[in-house]
């Protein structure tokens, strides 16, 4: 009942940074929470950060503390992730997603998902 798509990702040297988006629309009155997971090839689905739609409360994976940045425009229904100091580690298709509840690091509670954008990170 929830619309997502994505945008921002692309191809960037070792150390570079994107800015991936994610516009929310339909029954967007019924999300808690919104989320990026990332996929890579040969590898299962992973957390990667979260965040509360009306207090902004922000969650994120070990691996990307420090580098990425989770923000959200409830105006514009919009979420996005800010990642800095990329790493060929971090090249997957990145999914945002759309959660009822406050299960941020558990895929299986994410009702709704975008189409994903592909961020690949050269060496």
């Amino acid at each position: 009942q929830v619309q997502l798509v994505e945008s921002g990702g692309g191809l960037v040297q070792a150390g570079g940074s994107l800015r991936l988006s994610c516009a929310a629309s339909g029954r967007t009155f019924s999300i808690y929470a919104m989320g990026w997971f990332r996929q890579a090839p040969g590898k299962e689905r992973e957390f990667v950060a979260a965040i509360s739609w009306s207090r902004g409360s922000t969650y994120y994976a070990d691996s990307v503390k420090g580098r990425f940045t989770i923000s959200r425009d409830n105006a514009k229904n919009t979420v996005y992730l800010q990642m800095n100091g990329l790493k060929p580690d971090d090249t997957a298709v990145y999914y945002c997603a759309a959660s009822p509840g406050a299960y941020y690091s558990d895929a299986d509670r994410y009702h709704s998902w975008g189409q994903g954008t592909q961020v690949t990170v050269s060496s």
